[in-house]
């Protein structure tokens, strides 16, 4: 049989049985890209969200117990597809980890009691006050482009009781999340409330930056070999201070811009994180950009 041959033969056959090749499947990834969201009550009542770029967990009524509170916990991902139902699913029944990467990413990031990726807290004298886990959760809005929810969060602390709903927006092709959030004192709205939104450095460990004039922090740390950078942007005009939390114990090592809620009790503020192994965020100068030219 001739090349010419040959190769009209490979194509026919290709055609006509639906073999992909490496491109087919590359696009089909593209093409399978989507904004997730869903109440995990599987894995202790996790709430979980991701786009093409990001994926996240925030911690629900049955992890109250434990060391988690209001942090949010980065699922870092390095393919386009949706990986949540994937990596639970793959957990629970097959005993596979995600927290080894098995070609599309893993969850190596520590979250604990600290605020993860963007956690917010009551700032009090000086301190976070995390409000625990959240106690309910709403899908308010779902499409392949936009998905949005809501997270309400509520604690008791030194006799007053406050209350937190974070709504969510996370868009397709943005390594950031949007959070509304509103809080309430002893039931009614919480305006000048000071809010501690705060990234944890790991004991230290994450190299920090920050610009209070331009409304963002960020830190820069190598897990496993890779690097990953995790920032937050407030509206610089509502941003009072920015603080490095030196860590006095585990999970206690933050960097937290602290902002004042409005007249009704409100907050908005973008976080997320950009993963060097997932190949366009390789170093800290290209995460700090990524941040000051976000909004």
């Amino acid at each position: 049989m001739s090349a010419i041959k040959f190769i009209i033969t490979v194509t026919v056959f290709s055609l006509a049985f639906g073999c992909q090749s490496v491109a087919d499947d590359a696009a089909t990834s593209v093409a399978d890209a989507e904004t997730y969201a869903r109440f995990v009550p599987e894995r202790k009542d996790d709430f979980a969200w991701e786009n093409d770029l990001i994926a996240f967990r925030a911690y629900g009524p049955a992890s109250r117990d434990g060391a988690e509170n209001a942090g949010i916990d980065c699922w870092l991902k390095r393919v386009p597809y949706p990986i949540i139902n994937k990596w639970y699913d793959e957990s629970i029944n097959q005993g596979k980890s995600y927290h080894t990467d098995h070609g599309e990413g893993l969850d190596n990031y520590h979250t604990g009691a600290s605020a993860g990726c963007g956690g917010t807290a009551i700032w009090l004298d000086g301190q976070r006050e995390p409000l625990e886990t959240f106690t309910e959760w709403e899908i308010l809005k779902s499409s392949p482009e936009r998905t949005v929810f809501a997270l309400t969060y509520e604690n008791e602390i030194d006799g007053d009781v406050y209350k937190e709903v974070k709504e969510i927006t996370i868009e397709l092709g943005q390594r950031l999340f949007k959070a509304n959030s509103t809080f309430w004192k002893n039931g009614e709205p919480a305006a000048g409330l000071p809010i501690a939104i705060g990234l944890a450095t790991h004991d230290g460990k994450a190299s920090v930056s920050y610009d209070q004039s331009e409304g963002w922090a960020a830190c820069w740390e190598i897990l496993d070999g890779s690097g990953l950078g995790t920032g937050v942007i407030v509206n610089p005009d509502e941003v009072s201070e920015i603080v490095v939390i030196e860590p006095t114990g585990k999970d206690t090592g933050h960097v937290a811009i602290i902002a004042e809620t409005d007249s009704e009790g409100q907050i908005t503020y973008y976080a997320g994180y950009g993963w060097e192994k997932a190949g366009a965020i390789k170093t800290s100068a290209a995460w700090e950009n990524y941040l000051k030219t976000f909004l």
